[in-house]
């Protein structure tokens, strides 16, 4: 009886740390601040020389969280860091920032995950109009490399020289 006693305040003091380890995080924040972030990641890239990912979806979507997944693997990161600033912005149910992924060319009827990418100044490079990611469970993480590396920024004072004599 003793040891049943242990083993069950063990579990309840376990309990709670259980959920909290196991509980998943949100990817997307608030509706409201989808704004604000743009914003200041906009700056961030336009100090750091970088561009802007826009990651439209929501924390319900199981595509947003492999999307998420990938982008944060391995291969991606690194890619993603040295020119990015990725910033997710959350559409609820379909019913919230409407009016910016109308703004960048977001056709979210074609599902989420979707993704626009900017420039430092917030000029609209690309915007996926097809629902490329939409199927994401079922695609590899090299879609996402093979993204990351068509629209990443140049690299200023790199260039290869021929030299013939």
């Amino acid at each position: 009886m003793k040891l049943f006693r242990l083993a069950l305040m063990a579990a309840l003091i376990a309990a709670p740390a259980m959920r909290a380890w196991s509980a998943p995080s949100d990817i997307y924040p608030d509706p409201s601040h989808a704004k604000a972030d743009i914003a200041s990641a906009l700056k961030t890239a336009a100090a750091q020389h970088k561009r802007v990912i826009l990651d439209f979806g929501g924390n319900w979507c199981g595509d947003c969280k492999v999307l998420d997944i990938y982008f944060h693997n391995q291969h991606n990161l690194p890619i993603l860091d040295a020119g990015f600033v990725l910033v997710h912005v959350n559409v609820g149910r379909f019913d919230a920032n409407m009016d910016i992924a109308a703004r960048y060319n977001i056709p979210l009827q074609k599902g989420v995950p979707a993704l626009a990418v900017l420039n430092a100044k917030g000029k609209l490079l690309y915007s996926q109009t097809g629902g490329e990611f939409e199927d994401m469970r079922h695609m590899e993480s090299t879609s996402v490399t093979e993204f990351l590396t068509q629209w990443r920024p140049e690299q200023k004072g790199c260039s290869v020289v021929e030299i013939s004599c």
